[in-house]
């Protein structure tokens, strides 16, 4: 549905933090969002993360789940960043880590709309990896104008 061109209109993060490859379904009329990043063992954080035992950081899948949201959030406005709107990260709820991510993995992401009220919106976000869920949480995201 959308590839990285597209992705890199809605997101205004880039490498190495542009943390979603593609969206692969979004639904407006039912508010959610399915993409997916394909993690590899390229990528930066490995290095330290554990050079041994290479884990995706906990705090990473939680920002990818956060950047599926900002798409949904953006698509449900029919916004960009370019507008002068941004999606700032500022908290999460009922966040759960299941098993850890590694190199070869493909991180698929989930967000569904959950509501929204003076500006700050919610979403209910998971992570999944062969079908299975690695984590899970509630993205709280505050809408700015800039």
């Amino acid at each position: 549905m959308m590839e990285i061109n597209e992705i890199r209109e809605y997101l205004p993060h880039r490498y190495p933090f542009l943390l979603v490859d593609r969206v692969t379904d979004l639904d407006l009329d039912g508010k959610c969002v399915r993409a997916y990043k394909n993690v590899s063992v390229n990528e930066p954080f490995f290095n330290g993360h554990f050079p041994e035992h290479p884990i995706m950081p906990g705090v990473l899948i939680i920002e990818a789940m956060a950047q599926a949201a900002g798409i949904l959030g953006f698509k449900m406005m029919d916004v960009k960043p370019a507008d002068g709107t941004l999606y700032y990260f500022v908290g999460s709820d009922k966040l759960r880590f299941r098993q850890p991510v590694v190199p070869g993995d493909q991180l698929i992401l989930e967000a569904k709309f959950l509501s929204s009220k003076r500006s700050i919106w919610k979403f209910e976000c998971k992570a999944t990896v062969d079908g299975k869920e690695v984590c899970s949480a509630e993205i709280i995201c505050a809408e700015r104008k800039l």
